[in-house]
This record gives structure tokens, sequence and C-alpha cells, in this order.
């Protein structure tokens, strides 16, 4: 039989053995040596199913199709924008894919989007040579006005998120801020000065302890402290991360 040596969400070290048997299969990160599954590198180690696999601490990010993210504009050329994805791969949004509205030849672009908005994209394509392609099409993708940008560890988007938007509700209800966590690892929040403050400490403090169990009700206990307001309970919520 085979046998879980290393737990769910523990932090693993090169080298460590986090299996033995063949029941379970080495995913990425992770590799088979004879009978047992051993870490290639630093993370937290995600058990799904059968499958080991290890999530890493740190890094930059690295888009895929259809990951929403916040990008700001960098450049107005003749054929669209150029944008800053934080990351190493630079994107585009051409003309077709900025608006439904018809844009005119020789139109003035910067009254689209200009130099240093922010923007919430959709990825339609990702090039070998390090290219995005970007799309404005579909609900909830805008420019953003007003409000903050911060940079998140990308990492950990998905705990900031929460299950179907969970954690995001959380913060909102009791803060009464937008947020848009782009899964580029940009954040954007916009509400009253000292309330965004609060959602910039709470997100600090879920990326610092997201591999601690019972995130979600130290974060209420943080937001209802902080705000003095009751937070309702994640679960209830149908608000999703817009």
């Amino acid at each position: 039989m085979g046998k879980l040596v290393s737990k769910d969400k523990e932090i693993v070290v090169p080298g460590e053995e986090l299996a033995q048997g063949m029941d379970y299969l080495p995913g990425q990160g992770t590799f088979r040596d004879k009978e047992a599954i051993v870490a290639s590198r630093l993370g937290l180690l995600s058990v799904d199913g059968r499958a080991l696999k290890i999530i890493p601490l740190t890094g930059r990010y690295l888009p895929k199709k259809d990951d929403t993210i916040i990008a700001q504009v960098t450049d107005v050329t003749m054929n669209g924008w150029r944008l800053d994805t934080n990351s190493a791969y630079s994107a585009m949004i051409g003309l077709k894919d900025a608006t439904s509205e018809f844009i005119p030849r020789g139109a003035d672009l910067t009254q689209y989007f200009s130099f240093g908005d922010y923007v919430v994209a959709k990825i339609i394509n990702v090039t070998s040579q390090k290219l995005i392609d970007l799309s404005m099409k579909g609900p909830g993708l805008m420019k953003l006005h007003g409000g903050r940008v911060i940079k998140v560890n990308t990492h950990k988007v998905p705990r900031i998120i929460g299950k179907q938007g969970s954690m995001v509700s959380l913060i909102k209800n009791a803060t009464g801020c937008k947020m848009i966590i782009g899964q580029n690892g940009l954040a954007w929040i916009d509400g009253e000065p000292e309330n965004e403050l609060i959602v910039v400490e709470a997100i600090r403090k879920i990326e610092k302890e997201s591999h601690i169990s019972g995130l979600t009700d130290r974060i209420k206990e943080f937001l209802e402290k902080k705000t003095g307001n009751k937070v309702q309970p994640a679960g209830e919520q149908n608000d999703q991360n817009r």
C-alpha cells in the first residue's frame, strides 16, 4: 500500500520524501525515486487525489490562455496598445479586441486607453516568443478608474480569491471596497482610503499565513477587529471576484 509521508499544504524542501509506494503519482515539482516520490523544489505540497505536486512559494507569473489579469498600458501604437503584465511577457491589445465599438482608422487611441491606465483583460493567446494577446471583450473586462493597484504573490492568488470568490467576498463585505484580483499578481482595491489599507493588510496576512489551517476564520476575526463590524461568514455569500 502507498503511504503519504508529508502532509497536504506542508512546506517541503528539495530532496524531501513525500510518499512511499506506487499508489501516488509524481506531478509538478516532484519526481519518482524507486518506490518513493521526492520533492525537487521548495514549496507547498498539494495532494490532489493520487497526484502530488509542489506549489512554489515565490516566482514570477507565467501567463496562461484564459487567465484574467490586470495590466498597465505602457505604449500606444498604430495598431493597439502595449501593456506591462507583471511578468517577463509583453502584451498587446489589438484594435478588434479592445472594444465592441468601431474604431475609425487614424483615431486617437489614447481616448480609449492612455499611458499608465490599468485594465482588466483576458489572455487569448500566448506565443513562444513571450508575447501575450489580450482581449477587453467579455464580462468584467474594463478600464479601471481610481483606487489603488498593489502587487501580490502570484502563487497565493487562489487563496486570496478563495473558493468561488469566498475570501474576496468576505473582505469586500467587511470593508465596502471594490476588489479585483488579477491572476498575474496585481490586485485593484477601490474604497475609502482607511478601508483600502485594511484590505491591503488582510491580503498581506493571507499571503503570510495561507499554509496554516483555519485561514478564513482568522481573516474574519481580523476584519471584525479592524472594522468593528460583524462580518458574514464566507460560506453564506454568493458574490464572486468582481
